[in-house]
């Protein structure tokens, strides 16, 4: 996939380019997605080489990095693990190259040489899910525009020559010009024919925008963010609002600690004094969570 930094783009692009070419739509809700996710952590005291939306996106999006040192200075690089497996079957060394530095390396990815910093306890980063449900949601907007498009047509005339063609032609252009017309030729009444569509598109595009909802729903919940896509059409109840809530944390909770664990050690090794935690709507989802946590315990001890 293709990001804004990774190459100019035209800002002289037709609008529904967006939305008619799967692949820009899939890549531009992709990059939304990035843009959420880079406000999930908030770093303190990182070196100036380290830039944290790099490091973030390495991070979301390869699953891993590698911090090391070059000329004494800190630098976050991506590249790949390799090496003789370990008893783990882990790999054990970093190979990475990196032209701007003019460095090329092969070092531990568990000793002294560098930090391996990962993204969750799989290695698997975030691509994976954003790229699903992006590619889920400009399908499903394409869907949407052509049900749109099929429901301005009321009703399809048809004619079996050009003349009688020419005259419903003009008719209907009466129509939008705003002018009230009339057609007295009686072949036109013998030779024209209306032709009624199916009267279920309307029903098809709300099925198309509920599930346009429930992808985005779904990604949200993935990432910690609460995302009501109840499909019911009338009122839900305060419980049926909060279902699925215990599953919102557990996965950013595990990228969190994986970060502290990096983080950890990289002051170790280094000397620095950095420090991560949520950030934004995600920090006020932990405290939510340890005040119910607090309260509930409060109360059984009670």
């Amino acid at each position: 996939m293709d990001y804004a930094w990774q190459g100019y783009r035209s800002p002289f692009v037709e609008f529904g380019e967006y939305v008619t070419d799967k692949e820009k739509s899939a890549t531009t809700y992709a990059g939304y997605f990035y843009l959420r996710l880079l406000e999930m952590f908030e770093y303190k005291k990182l070196p100036e080489t380290i830039s944290q939306d790099f490091l973030e996106y390495y991070l979301l999006r390869n699953g891993s990095c590698f911090i090391t040192e070059v000329d004494s200075q800190l630098f976050a690089f991506i590249g790949n693990p390799g090496g003789e497996p370990d008893p783990y079957y882990r790999p054990t060394l970093y190979v990475c190259a990196n032209p701007a530095l003019n460095v090329s390396f092969e070092k531990k990815m568990w000793g002294d040489e560098g930090v391996f910093c990962i993204n969750d306890s799989m290695w698997l980063g975030l691509d994976p899910m954003i790229q699903r449900y992006s590619y889920l949601m400009a399908e499903n907007l394409i869907s949407m525009r052509s049900s749109d498009i099929l429901l301005r047509m009321v009703a399809l005339l048809t004619a079996p020559d050009d003349r009688t063609k020419a005259s419903a032609e003009q008719y209907l252009q009466d129509l939008i010009d705003g002018k009230l017309s009339a057609v007295g030729d009686n072949p036109f009444f013998e030779g024209i024919k209306m032709q009624s569509p199916a009267s279920h598109n309307g029903s098809y595009l709300t099925q198309f925008i509920e599930l346009h909802q429930y992808y985005k729903g779904s990604f949200y919940n993935e990432i910690g963010l609460r995302a009501n896509f109840n499909m019911k059409r009338e009122a839900i109840g305060v419980g049926e609002a909060a279902l699925g809530e215990d599953s919102l944390l557990p996965l950013c909770d595990n990228m969190l600690c994986k970060r502290k664990e990096f983080v950890a050690r990289v002051n170790e090794l280094y000397g620095t004094e950095i420090e991560v935690d949520f950030s934004s709507i995600w920090k006020e989802k932990r405290e939510e969570a340890e005040l119910d946590m607090a309260l509930k315990e409060s109360e059984i001890q009670q």
